[in-house]
């Protein structure tokens, strides 16, 4: 009997010492979603949130890679989870509005780019989608002011719309 006790307690100790930690899960997700194999990488994310269900890179994340599988709706499921967990977290909102602009909800999107730039002034990418989603709604001195300062926030791209939508 004794010997039955000291087996178990090994083999708990050894399983739980090669568990994996939610953080693990993340890293081999974006690993995955880095060699475009989304589907994986979402299993991955999962595995995450199932240890830690507070946790919002993974909620983050297993967003972008639905987004880039077109699944735009559950994209925006997992940011607005992000969100409850952490209504701070400036990527969250600009990763949203993303996908709110690939379903046409650029009033949406607008929101939410606001709201990214309002937590971070210096989202040069958050600026860049504002004005071009701007530019889009026909609101082009707006949308070319945006661009205008995702460019003064290092992001060289947006110089080359303002060169072909704002001279």
């Amino acid at each position: 009997m004794k010997t039955i006790i000291v087996f178990f307690v090994a083999y708990i100790s050894l399983t739980t010492a090669y568990s994996q930690t939610s953080e693990e899960y993340l890293l081999r997700g974006i690993s995955k979603a880095n060699l475009e194999d989304y589907r994986g990488a979402i299993a991955d994310y999962n595995k995450a949130i199932e240890i830690d269900p507070n946790y919002v890179d993974a909620y983050n994340i297993r967003g972008i890679s639905k987004r880039s599988l077109q699944d735009y709706r559950g994209a925006i499921a997992d940011y607005n989870r992000a969100i409850e967990i952490d209504p701070n977290y400036a990527s969250t909102y600009y990763n949203r509005g993303n996908s709110k602009r690939s379903l046409q909800d650029h009033r949406g999107a607008i929101a939410d780019y606001n709201r990214a730039i309002e937590i971070d002034p210096n989202y040069a990418y958050a600026y860049f989608n504002r004005g071009v989603t701007k530019i889009k709604l026909n609101q082009k001195d707006s949308g070319c002011l945006d661009l205008s300062k995702a460019g003064e926030l290092g992001y060289g791209d947006a110089y080359e719309l303002i060169r072909k939508y704002c001279n």
